[in-house]
């Protein structure tokens, strides 16, 4: 059985009785040690001996719980504890769970901190990308964290929950620290990935990104030679890029290819397609959602119409229920969803969490788990961070909620009017309005950025088409539709 089978199984075992629904809150109750929860998993698979009696009674309580419901996964218990031995695996459902018991069942659901963390590591960039959403630069801020408090800031996400952490840019790579920095990170036992331009990963950088317990690399590839260069500013870029995937490919680590589709590259996606899979080897082709933020503002008439994303998410969705291709794609369109979904016999995407194994796992139970991960997790499932600590609702939404130098994680996540506003999509504009508003919800980082409003419409969806004809005639947008 694959994990992510334990975590939505342990996830409906406690949802699916009302004693333990009221007792979860309490059982998931965090103490200096960390979680009550997570202390019983540990014990559960074996990996704690000495218990407090708070932690005694919580385990007593898990323990019934997994034991009742190894059963209805169809495993033994046996599996289910070597299952649970993974550090991730338990933390995962523990974070959800405790979501669960601080705020209520909910549609979509709150994780009870951000289940992935996207840490924009340095402001440090080696290219100039059109659409850059950091306003990257040759040089490092001045403000950026420093290698001790990015540390300290590793253990308050630990504290606090959170299972993945991915770096970003800027370009991680370029920041002399990183690979200290993302060392730490996987031996608080944390999924490390890293977003890259991979001009700087020869062969011995990804062995040692390997070595240092880097788990994920996502490589930025927006079309061929032509294309890629002119869009990512700098001559020679492409074939850097290329090399450094095939690097990536080569010492094993697990790697993907995303694109950000615009009218640059929209026309090079299927032949790409067929390049990574073919050529570079990569596991996973992502697009990305064009946001006009920063950078991106400049060349906001390169945004595809609703009706060009929509088939392209019909492309994309064709070719990850494949099942004679190697490579799986994905988007972090939230109306991705809605694509697999309106496919009834397929897997349904979790579009923040792009695995095969999470799609299939939502395979014929869509839609009560599709509305519990509701498409975009901003502010809900997921953060980011600027280099200097400040915590954003997601990196293509440059609002400040707080600062990790200033609070703990676990008080912005749970006290920000920003972030509360973002979670309830009953008075969301358009989207609100929308049959699929609990699984997709819109990009929140496109209302924001087309309308400034964070509980405005998604301009990118069809259903939404007002909207986007709306600002094609008010703001004079050179778009076609």
């Amino acid at each position: 059985m694959h994990e992510v089978d334990i975590v939505a199984n342990t996830v409906k075992t406690w949802l699916g009785n009302p004693i333990s629904r009221n007792l979860l809150r309490w059982v998931s109750k965090r103490t200096e040690k960390g979680s009550n929860l997570e202390s019983a998993l540990k014990k559960y698979a074996g990996e704690q001996k000495k218990l407090s009696l708070q932690e005694k009674l919580a385990y007593a309580i898990v323990k019934l719980a997994l034991d009742k419901g190894s059963e209805s996964f169809g495993v033994s218990k046996e599996q289910l504890i070597e299952s649970l031995k993974n550090p991730i695996v338990r933390r995962g459902i523990a974070n959800i769970l405790e979501g669960i018991g601080y705020y209520g069942v909910q549609r979509p659901q709150t994780t009870a901190a951000p289940f992935l963390m996207v840490w924009n590591f340095t402001k440090q960039c080696n290219l100039r990308c059109k659409h850059c959403y950091e306003n990257a630069e040759p040089k490092p801020a001045p403000d950026e964290l420093t290698t001790e408090e990015a540390k300290k800031a590793i253990d308050d996400f630990a504290n606090a929950g959170v299972v993945a952490l991915s770096f970003s840019g800027g370009e991680p790579l370029a920041r002399k620290d990183f690979l200290e920095i993302a060392k730490y990170a996987a031996e608080r036992e944390f999924y490390v990935s890293v977003a890259s331009n991979g001009t700087l990963i020869t062969k011995a950088t990804a062995q040692k990104m390997k070595e240092a317990g880097v788990q994920y690399v996502e490589i930025s590839l927006d079309g061929f030679e032509k294309t890629h260069d002119m869009f990512r500013g700098i001559p020679g870029a492409w074939k850097r890029t290329v090399e450094g995937i095939k690097n990536c490919v080569e010492v094993g680590l697990d790697t993907g290819v995303a694109t950000t589709a615009t009218h640059y590259n929209l026309k090079e996606i299927p032949k790409l397609v067929e390049f990574i899979e073919n050529e570079l080897h990569a596991k996973r082709f992502i697009v990305f959602n064009f946001i006009p933020v920063n950078r991106g503002k400049e060349i906001v008439d390169q945004d595809l119409t609703p009706k060009e994303r929509e088939e392209l998410l019909d492309f994309l969705y064709s070719k990850f229920i494949d099942n004679d291709r190697k490579l799986d794609a994905f988007s972090t369109a939230p109306q991705y969803a809605v694509t697999s979904y309106k496919f009834a016999f397929g897997p349904v995407v979790a579009t923040h969490f792009t695995n095969r194994a999470a799609s299939e796992m939502l395979k014929g139970r869509t839609k009560s788990l599709t509305e519990f991960i509701g498409g975009c997790g901003a502010g809900r499932l997921y953060c980011g961070m600027e280099p200097n600590g400040d915590i954003e609702p997601c990196v293509f939404i440059p609002i400040k909620v707080g600062n990790i130098r200033e609070q703990s994680l676990v008080k912005i996540w749970r006290e920000s009017t920003v972030l509360k506003q973002i979670r309830n999509r009953d008075f969301f504009k358009g989207c609100g309005e929308c049959e699929y508003k609990y699984i997709c919800g819109g990009c929140r980082a496109r209302a924001y950025a087309y309308f400034n409003d964070l509980q405005g419409p998604d301009p990118g969806c069809s259903i939404n088409q007002k909207y986007w004809e709306k600002l094609v005639e008010t703001q004079n947008i050179n778009i076609s539709f």
